[in-house]
């Protein structure tokens, strides 16, 4: 091919990695980018401010009907999408903003995956519906006050009374808590480790909401309190026991934020290139200058590798080949680089970059709690540090 046929150079898509998605991947992609830009950049930023988000329930509505919650399951009103579809749909979500993203996360990859893999037939039918048209929200409880990285140790116990569950414990840092219709909850029973489907208007469950964060503003967390919480016996997760029931579903939400993450580092370094092109100092744009451009290809060479890095995880995922520690790779590595992008991007901005005019200093922390959910960094790099040696080093 002659230079005069080469496509021309594109500084959003460097290694032209749109020519890896099909004209259905685009379309999907390109129908959230928009609904993003219509419906939560015009005004998260007032969201963060405020620390909260009004009309949740509509959002959730509105994403019910694109698709987006449940995407990559099948039946039950599911649009059954493939994993690099489902990728997409949280890259595009979290440049908007992570607390969107995590939404959609926390009722597809975990709420409705649990019930979908280990549910009842009468679970699913009951729940899984209106979950994904976004009539009911759902949140997902594991993560305890004292027990965070380490939930084998969790405190929140079930015992049964005569046919029916009785539940006590809390649970801390649960997105969508305050405004779900169901919680899955993860709780120690004479059994081992089981799942239970929690109706919110169960007597002696709460969810109140935290407050004074610093990081996904934009986000309702909550904490979990389940006071003697009476549940039938059909509330239990039938198919599972132990803990591979939630790390299982934490893998297939931590596959999303190895796209999500990417969508936050494209934020940022796409207002850091506009910025570059257009802010001037000595008489030029400071795109111009050498330390500039050097920090806009690192952070471009870091971007796109974790797309690619991202899009070939999905690709094993939709072919079954996806290991949990290659989740775990992708996970410790674009959450890491999309921090390090967006603190780059906040020196390109100079004083500007703390404004919440520009979306790099919101982006940057909410990935600090990008960092720690789901698995912290030290966490993930023994994960494959015992993969790596074969030694187990976590205890």
């Amino acid at each position: 091919m002659s230079a005069a046929a080469l496509p021309p150079f594109d500084p959003r898509d460097p290694l032209g990695l749109d020519d890896l998605l099909d004209p259905e991947d685009l379309a999907v992609r390109d129908t959230v980018r928009q609904w993003a830009a219509d419906r939560v950049l015009p005004y998260v930023a007032d969201w963060y401010e405020r620390g909260e988000v009004p009309g949740i329930r509509e959002l959730a509505r509105e994403l019910g009907s694109l698709g987006a919650l449940g995407m990559s399951l099948t039946g039950y009103g599911c649009a059954g999408a493939g994993a690099v579809q489902y990728g997409l749909v949280c890259l595009e979500l979290e440049a908007a903003d992570s607390g969107v993203r995590s939404l959609v996360s926390v009722q597809g990859s975990l709420a409705m995956y649990a019930i979908h893999r280990f549910g009842s037939e009468e679970q699913k039918r009951r729940w899984l519906p209106p979950m994904a048209s976004g009539e009911v929200i759902g949140c997902f409880g594991l993560t305890e006050p004292d027990h965070g990285s380490d939930p084998s140790a969790l405190r929140t116990y079930a015992k049964r009374d005569g046919s029916d569950w009785v539940l006590t414990g809390r649970k801390m840092w649960i997105t969508n808590g305050s405004v779900a219709g169901v919680a899955v909850v993860w709780a120690r029973t004479d059994e081992g480790i089981r799942g239970f489907l929690v109706p919110t208007d169960t007597a002696g469950f709460s969810a109140p909401e935290i407050k004074h964060k610093w990081s996904l503003r934009a986000s309702v967390t909550s904490e979990l309190v389940l006071d003697e919480v009476r549940l039938p016996a059909d509330a239990v997760l039938p198919e599972v026991t132990g803990l591979r029931g939630p790390l299982s579903c934490l893998s297939h939400a931590r596959y999303g934020i190895v796209w999500g993450a990417m969508g936050a580092a494209r934020s940022a370094f796409e207002s850091a290139l506009d910025y570059a092109r257009e802010r001037e100092q000595f008489g030029r744009p400071i795109g111009g200058f050498q330390l500039t451009q050097a920090k806009l290809a690192d952070m471009a060479v870091e971007l796109h590798k974790g797309v690619l890095l991202a899009h070939h995880l999905g690709r094993r995922m939709d072919a079954g080949r996806l290991r949990p520690e290659q989740v775990s790779f992708g996970k410790l590595n674009n959450v890491r680089e999309a921090i390090e992008i967006c603190r780059t991007a906040r020196t390109i901005l100079g004083a500007n970059g703390i404004s919440l005019e520009y979306p790099v200093m919101r982006h940057a922390t909410n990935l600090e709690s990008v960092l720690t959910y789901e698995g912290t960094v030290e966490m993930h790099q023994l994960v494959l540090g015992k993969a790596l040696t074969g030694i187990d080093a976590f205890r």
